[in-house]
C-alpha cells in the first residue's frame, strides 16, 4: 500500500475549537496532518493511508471553513522527481509515532520549509498556485 496526501486551502484557520477537531481527526484517522493556522491562508496538508487520508478530508468539509478548497486531492504521494512513497514501516521520512497526530506552523514560510523536508516542494507550490502545472 502507497501513502497518500491532499492539500487544503482555506480563508482561514482561527478557531480553536475546530483545530481541536482536527486533532482528534488525525488521531482517529492514523494521518499526519500540518495545519497553518492564525491567519490567512489557512493551509491543511494531510498524509497517511488512503482511506484516513480521505475520511480526514470530510472531516474538514464537515467543518465547514470558509473559502474551501481541495486544492490537490488525495492521491499517492509521489516526492519531486521520485516514485511512489511508500507506507510508513517502509522507506516514508515520517516514522510511525508521527502518524496520528496534528503539527501546526504559524507562517507559510514554516509550512513550505516542512514541506521542502518532505520532499514535496514543487508538488505543494502548483497546489498553492505559485506555480502552474506543466
Amino acid at each position: 500500500m502507497a501513502v497518500w496526501n491532499a492539500l487544503i486551502r482555506t480563508h482561514h484557520i482561527t478557531s480553536r475549537k475546530k483545530v481541536a477537531k482536527l486533532r482528534q481527526a488525525a488521531s482517529n484517522c492514523n494521518v499526519y496532518a500540518l495545519l497553518r493556522s492564525g491567519g490567512c491562508p489557512g493551509i491543511m496538508y494531510c498524509e497517511g493511508h488512503e482511506s484516513g487520508v480521505r475520511e480526514w478530508i470530510s472531516t474538514v468539509q464537515r467543518l465547514r471553513y470558509k473559502d474551501f478548497q481541495l486544492v490537490k486531492k488525495a492521491a499517492e504521494i509521489h516526492p519531486d522527481g521520485g516514485p511512489a512513497k511508500t507506507p510508513p514501516s517502509s522507506h516514508s521520512k515520517r516514522n510511525d509515532a508521527e502518524y496520528g497526530k496534528l503539527d501546526e506552523v504559524v507562517s507559510v514560510k514554516d509550512f513550505a520549509a516542512r514541506m521542502q523536508e518532505s520532499g514535496i516542494w514543487d508538488w505543494w507550490r502548483k497546489g498553492m498556485g505559485y506555480i502552474h502545472e506543466s
